[in-house]
């Protein structure tokens, strides 16, 4: 069974502006699915659609089965959400948030207090529970934003950016947290400009640009058929422009003295170069991705 079914969606603003463009997607239950895309392709939009903030012009949104123009109460019940921006209270402790927000789905209070010290827990901000939300850490104020969708126990998690501004070691403690939680049964769509992020955590994804979806597939199968990746190599030695110029397969770009970027793919390919590096008399001490594999898709989809 999908989770999410969006057949020929379309939403128009006032004004003409067309911020989504005949999209159709699917995500089946359980799945961890990315919706990627750069800023203003249409991402938000239909996340507020699937929310009930804004009314689609035309198409059909479908959750476990239910249409959302028809029982939209009933599919709230469903979905929790994360947006970008925080949009709580600074002033407010962090258990009232999470109950407060628990007593808008109809739980009552004795449960939602229950409810909120294993979430808080969870994502490790119980010690804090009494503290007000303005004097959370950046982090933190994610990690609080996670637990309040998460009262109400939502079949579906929809995360907007969830680590924007979040360092790279919170970031993997959440990504951790949030597999757990996938495979528990929660369909979970992210949204995310890390891309690393969605390689890591999603099967497949959406690509979305100018309001259309530009791609859509197994992130696997995606990448498969990605033809070239720029790598970053590191010299022992200071390497001349006219030495560099001895590696044409590769089109090399000069970064400084003792690094040089190298376009590997088709004939071009590691083993070819590792051998290219020794006859010319350059010797590596570091050669790594410039970025991973799922940027470089998206860069070239999106630039083309």
């Amino acid at each position: 069974m999908n989770a999410i079914e969006i057949k020929n969606l379309t939403k128009i603003f006032p004004g003409g502006k067309k911020a989504v463009d005949n999209v159709t997607l699917s995500i089946p239950q359980g799945e961890f699915f990315a919706l990627l895309g750069p800023n203003g392709a249409g991402k938000t939009t239909i996340i507020n659609i699937l929310t009930d903030l804004v009314q689609m012009t035309e198409g059909e949104v479908k959750v476990f089965g239910e249409s959302i123009s028809e029982n939209h109460t009933y599919i709230k019940s469903l979905i929790g959400i994360v947006p970008q921006e925080f949009n709580f209270g600074i002033f407010d402790t962090l258990i009232e948030i999470v109950v407060i927000q628990a007593g808008y789905y109809g739980i009552k209070r004795k449960d939602a207090l229950v409810r909120a010290e294993e979430v808080l827990k969870k994502l490790s901000l119980w010690e804090k529970r009494n503290d007000q939300a303005r004097t959370l850490s950046g982090g933190m104020k994610r990690r609080l934003m996670i637990a309040r969708a998460l009262m109400h126990d939502p079949k579906i998690l929809i995360l907007d950016e969830p680590t924007a501004g979040v360092d790279v070691e919170l970031r993997r403690e959440m990504w951790v947290f949030l597999e757990e939680l996938n495979k528990k049964g929660v369909t979970i769509l992210l949204t995310t400009h890390y891309l690393e992020e969605a390689e890591q955590l999603c099967k497949n994804m959406a690509v979305i640009q100018n309001g259309k979806v530009i791609a859509r597939g197994a992130i696997k199968d995606l990448l498969s058929n990605q033809e070239i990746q720029t790598f970053v190599v590191d010299a022992k030695k200071e390497v001349t422009k006219e030495v560099l110029s001895k590696l044409k397969a590769f089109t090399p770009v000069y970064v400084d003295t003792k690094t040089f970027e190298v376009v590997v793919g088709g004939t071009a390919s590691l083993p070819t170069l590792f051998v290219l590096l020794q006859e010319i008399g350059i010797e590596a001490t570091g050669i790594r991705p410039k970025s991973n594999r799922l940027e470089e898709f998206f860069i070239k989809l999106t630039q083309k």
